[in-house]
């Protein structure tokens, strides 16, 4: 151990689990609508929840909003308003707080959106994945390419700090030509920030019990290459795993998480990460997760609080930070961790040797081959 632990900025995370059709990738918290949005009711429980984790702020306030999903823009513009407003009556905001909204383009309507705006969103990420008709089906989006088109376009116009368009790579059946393809229409919409990351084949979803035929490992370094190079030359910057940005467009709720900050997680299965410094102690937290649950008065809203045990932080920490294409700084590994940042150099030891990390007196830093082989340099610290 070295000095205690220091805390980092805080955020806040918000799930809203409703989704108009699972899409057969997906692994996250969601569940097809059947009937109408509770919104009275889930925005009121989400307060409940914030407020039964105010302790946890410790007079921080939060830099940053994400309201993620399922799919978000389910919700009328009355309930977002309402939801802003509570967050605001409870918690501190910054004056510049970044508060994003995932949209689906299929949800997207403009005179709605321009309301989401008015209550406080100033960040949009849309959920594009492709701009291929077939794929699209195959994806189970509910959307069409001109509709995605239509709610970048429509994005450009709204009075916006920043929007991002989320794209797949590695669909099924997908060429080298068809992935570039998509990729210079998403480029030629102009978003601040696209998230371009490759479809995986996840656990407990459809695609896991039907797999479709994705491309080779060749294929897939092939478009990866092709399409970094697309994106630098269009003036986008990758500066994590799966993000690139223009200039002062880098999203700041992402960077909290990839650099060990603190969060708050409300909402159905939402997760939590709080630095408690006076009790050296991190803690990880899970609510509730189906919405019948979470929504009954008479239960918890927590359903797991557990302390990050001391030898896991070192892992936690890398494993979050070397996402970051940038220098990872020992001063604030020593003040997240409450580590020493010589126990960690000698963590990395054998990546060194491998030639994956590079260290110099006040950083370390993943290689090319680091960034490529990121999971290879994660089981070196398991060694």
């Amino acid at each position: 151990m070295t000095s205690p632990l220091t805390l980092p900025p805080l955020s806040l995370y918000i799930h809203i689990p409703w989704c108009i059709q699972k899409c057969p990738y997906c692994d996250f918290n969601s569940h097809k609508l059947t009937g109408d949005v509770p919104e009275a009711s889930y925005v009121g429980r989400l307060l409940e929840d914030l407020r039964a984790d105010f302790d946890w702020v410790q007079d921080r306030e939060i830099q940053s909003i994400f309201i993620g999903g399922g799919t978000p823009s389910v919700l009328s513009a009355k309930a977002i308003q309402q939801l802003m407003d509570g967050v605001r009556s409870i918690v501190t905001l910054s004056s510049d707080c970044e508060v994003t909204m995932e949209a689906n383009p299929g949800t997207f309507e403009t005179e709605k959106f321009s309301a989401f705006v008015a209550a406080g969103i100033n960040r949009l990420s849309i959920g594009v994945q492709s701009l291929q008709e077939h794929q699209l089906q195959r994806l189970g989006r509910i959307h069409n390419p001109q509709q995605a088109k239509d709610a970048a376009a429509h994005a450009s116009e709204l009075p916006l700090s920043s929007f991002n368009l989320d794209l797949m790579h590695g669909l099924p059946d997908q060429t080298v030509e068809m992935a570039l393809d998509d990729l210079r229409q998403i480029i030629a919409l102009n978003p601040p920030h696209i998230s371009w990351y490759q479809l995986t084949i996840e656990p407990n979803t459809l695609f896991a019990s039907q797999p479709p035929e994705l491309p080779d490992d060749d294929t897939l370094w092939e478009i990866y290459q092709q399409g970094h190079k697309l994106l630098e030359a269009a003036g986008y910057s990758q500066y994590e795993v799966s993000a690139y940005a223009k200039p002062g467009h880098q999203s700041r709720h992402n960077r909290n998480y990839w650099q060990y900050g603190d969060y708050l997680g409300i909402g159905c299965g939402a997760h939590s990460k709080v630095t408690l410094p006076q009790q050296n102690k991190i803690l990880r937290c899970e609510k509730v997760k189906h919405p019948k649950g979470y929504l009954d008065l008479t239960k918890p809203l927590r359903y797991q609080l557990k302390e990050v045990a001391v030898d896991d932080r070192l892992f936690e920490f890398f494993m979050n930070q070397f996402r970051l294409l940038e220098p990872v700084s020992k001063g604030n590994f020593e003040q997240t961790t409450a580590l020493s940042a010589e126990a960690a150099s000698k963590q990395l030891a054998k990546a060194k040797t491998l030639e994956l990390v590079t260290e110099d007196e006040l950083n370390w830093q993943l290689t090319q081959r680091g960034h490529r082989f990121l999971n290879s340099v994660l089981d070196t610290l398991l060694d």
